[in-house]
């Protein structure tokens, strides 16, 4: 009687569920990956630097296209893994031989992603990296919009692995925390446009949105007055960081 009640109020969460709690939800499954799962970390880590390494190239928009999502299913078999052993292990208490072919097979699946990366990898920039050098840094230099892409993508990769391991059980992902994500992406922006547009007007007005996007975070009692600074800080730095002494 219990669990047909449980299994009741699940089906009513479920279909009772906004879209914002939707994505809450989706967006806890991503956090918890990456604070348990050691593989997913890599795998984070390893799409940063290669979003990083492809400014140096002349990608076109169709092998961009192909990278992010050559990365994206990367990450997908790794969550999709996750979410097979964690159901297995809660249907079966001791070892069986249908739980070990549920969990071989998604690693499989986790594997033949792997392999799929290093086949595109080796496609799309073998070529490019042997004349690197020089003419990588230029090209580096002259993909402003790229940059861009890459410094907001570091600000919240950043800013959720900081709320991860600064969790607070009072707030969520999306709302709250230890860190400030929209003052880090906002600052950031702010920055990366001051950093473009070279001119005192625009910088002015870019930092006082971004003070604005700060200030109704504390005043909504959302985040502190440090969280926010915390997140400003954050989005400051990557920006200048990729900006000015990368390139």
């Amino acid at each position: 009687m219990k669990n047909s009640n449980s299994k009741s109020n699940y089906k009513n969460i479920s279909k009772n569920t906004s879209f914002i709690t939707s994505f809450q939800y989706a967006m806890d499954g991503i956090i918890h990956c990456l604070k348990n799962e050691r593989n997913f970390r890599t795998d984070i880590l390893m799409t940063v630097l290669v979003m990083i390494a492809s400014l140096m190239f002349d990608l076109s928009r169709v092998e961009m296209a192909c990278l992010c999502i050559t990365i994206t299913f990367i990450l997908m078999a790794e969550m999709i893994n996750t979410a097979i052993e964690t159901i297995v292990d809660l249907i079966y208490d001791k070892y069986d031989d249908k739980a070990k072919i549920a969990k071989d097979v998604g690693a499989g699946a986790v594997l033949l992603a792997a392999f799929n990366s290093i086949f595109v990898g080796y496609f799309m920039f073998y070529d490019r990296i042997v004349p690197l050098s020089h003419t990588a840094v230029i090209k580096l230099q002259n993909s402003p919009t790229h940059l861009t892409f890459i410094a907001l993508i570091l600000v919240v990769v950043i800013t959720l692995v900081l709320k991860s391991f600064i969790y607070q059980n009072k707030w969520t992902y999306l709302q709250g925390g230890s860190v400030s994500g929209h003052a880090s992406v906002s600052f950031c922006s702010a920055t990366i446009i001051a950093l473009l547009a070279n001119n005192t007007l625009v910088t002015i007005l870019s930092y006082f949105i971004s003070f604005l996007v700060a200030e109704s975070r504390v005043e909504g009692k959302i985040h502190t007055l440090s969280q926010v600074i915390v997140g400003g800080i954050i989005g400051t730095l990557v920006a200048i960081l990729l900006f000015k002494v990368i390139i």
